[in-house]
């Protein structure tokens, strides 16, 4: 163990030293923090149990209700929207400044996004294949495709507002955020039509990434602005709880006949500017943990296999749960109904379980979301470049 702890302070004081002087750590720091809040939220509020006699996908939110706060704390997109539109804005920039033309730039960053994804896809057409095969029921087997395969949606909606940085980089985030206002109107108040909602996945999260890109032009340079729009967003989604019929619950519930996620509605917005504000006005506090190199090398690492961990994260809960039935007995907190705290509580036993499956995850497929580099010497400045940029060198941000 002493051992394993010299090494580590080794390369967390490598990493350390690698790091530019003027990179704003705490960027780096957000996102580590948004993709670990959407695993654990999944890993707490995601349950497959085999009550029904096969695989079943269940909620205790849905027999909880009152556990809603904890939607709160581990729906953390809007941060990495809003870490993405700042680091967009800023890439684009210095990318045009550096000559690097459009298409350069946006097919590095969607190459760097997209190949960890057609791992997962092959992997578990596979695997499918597999299954069926094997006579499992197809409606089983579409259910496990679909668990993995639906947080995706994300990447696409993020992929889509990358490419169109040029055009949203100074669009005020008013614009895309009265289009949410007036949707959930016409959906909601004036029984428009339900589909129409889903011009929220667009306009929803827009407004966080270009609140990111806002962020970059120097608008939170004081503290003022952020307080003011976590106030705003505080009282507007406490507002729209209370006294307009939305759910508590940030995240889908099943059998909710409203989802505040799918597609995001007037109060996720609200909540997500709230999270924004709070996320701008914790910046100082949090440079000085990221001046800690054990703490910086820890942030650098999660960004570097961010996608492997956030694509993989499923597969590793839902492969516990398989391996779990080996022992023809279904185990509290894994295999049974979240109806209790008692669920509660065995869920949290395993999570280090959950965990180890995901690291599993992350040693086979990490090399395709860092681009198949195994070199060793070229590890710690990998780990460097590929964290994020906050304020990146013209060179460095063309390479991005």
């Amino acid at each position: 163990m002493h051992e394993l702890r010299a090494r580590w302070a080794a390369l967390a004081r490598r990493i350390d030293a690698a790091t530019p002087a003027d990179r704003d750590r705490t960027v780096d720091a957000l996102r580590a923090f948004a993709i670990l809040g959407v695993v654990l939220g999944h890993w707490l509020v995601t349950s497959l149990n085999t009550t029904e006699g096969g695989p079943a996908t269940s909620s205790p939110l849905a027999s909880m209700p009152w556990l809603a706060p904890l939607s709160w704390v581990l729906q953390t997109l809007a941060v990495f929207f809003l870490v993405g539109g700042r680091v967009g804005a800023l890439g684009y920039a210095s990318a045009r400044a550096a000559g690097v033309s459009y298409g350069q730039w946006i097919g590095r960053r969607l190459g760097r996004l997209f190949r960890p994804v057609a791992a997962v896809l092959v992997v578990w057409t596979l695997a499918a294949g597999a299954l069926l095969a094997s006579g499992v029921e197809y409606g089983t087997v579409r259910g496990l495709v679909k668990l993995v395969l639906s947080p995706m949606w994300f990447l696409l909606v993020f992929a889509g507002l990358t490419a169109l940085t040029p055009l949203v980089a100074r669009l005020s985030p008013l614009w895309p955020l009265a289009v949410v206002a007036v949707v959930d109107v016409w959906r909601f108040a004036l029984g428009g039509p339900a589909w129409i909602g889903w011009a929220n996945v667009v306009a929803g999260w827009l407004v966080p990434y270009t609140l990111g890109a806002a962020w970059a032009r120097g608008a939170f340079a004081r503290r003022t602005p952020a307080v003011l729009l976590l106030a705003g967003g505080a009282v507007g989604t406490a507002a729209l709880v209370l006294g307009c019929g939305y759910p508590a619950s940030m995240v889908g519930v099943p059998g909710a006949a409203v989802s505040n996620l799918n597609p995001p509605t007037l109060a996720a917005v609200a909540f997500g500017l709230a999270q924004c504000a709070l996320a701008l006005l914790v910046r100082g506090p949090l440079a000085r943990v990221m001046r800690r190199p054990m703490a910086w090398a820890g942030a650098a690492l999660v960004n570097l296999s961010a996608m492997t961990v956030f694509l993989w994260h499923q597969s590793a809960m839902m492969s516990v749960t398989a391996l779990g039935l080996l022992g023809g007995v279904d185990l509290p907190g894994l295999h049974t109904v979240p109806d209790s705290l008692a669920w509660m509580g065995a869920r949290l036993l395993w999570l280090p379980v959950f965990s180890a499956a995901l690291l599993v995850c992350w040693a086979a497929f990490r090399t395709f979301e860092q681009g198949g580099r195994k070199r060793r010497s070229a590890g710690t400045s990998r780990i460097v470049r590929t964290a994020g940029t906050a304020a990146p060198p013209v060179k460095a941000a063309a390479r991005a």
